[in-house]
């Protein structure tokens, strides 16, 4: 991977796993036109259409894709990390419903600069599902 690439992949790591609470994704709206700038921006755009089944908090999955430039994926996304739980049809909703969060949030609206910036990069973000709240 080139150092370029291994800085980008850190970086949206990081922003998902640090943008996954639900103020984050309510920032902005799933399907939003608005332009992606920025690679906050884009983790927004994922995490607002992202909805973890019950039952799924603390699992956690990196997938390893690539855009792009204008916002489409690049061949099939990898999962390259899990720490799912013991129940394979929960292990197998939390999957799908990151799939499908990724499916309804591309094809990205990136301004030309992001395009420019993001397209064929190697992407690695994790999906963690917050731990939830008792009532």
């Amino acid at each position: 991977m080139k150092p370029r690439s291994a800085i980008v992949a850190a970086v949206l790591a990081v922003a998902l796993v640090a943008g996954s609470s639900e103020a984050g994704a309510q920032e902005r709206a799933c399907h939003s036109p608005d332009p992606v700038d920025t690679l906050m921006e884009m983790s927004a755009a994922i995490y607002a259409c992202w909805k973890p089944p019950p039952g799924t908090a603390g699992m956690s999955l990196t997938l390893r894709f690539s855009l792009r430039r204008n916002g489409t994926l690049i061949g099939k996304p990898r999962a390259t990390f899990s720490d799912l739980g013991t129940d394979s049809a929960l292990n197998r909703a939390f999957v799908a419903s990151i799939l499908k969060a990724l499916d309804e949030a591309l094809p990205m609206p990136f301004s030309d600069s992001m395009g420019g910036a993001i397209a064929g990069r190697m992407l690695a973000p994790r999906f963690t599902a917050t731990f939830e709240r008792a009532s």
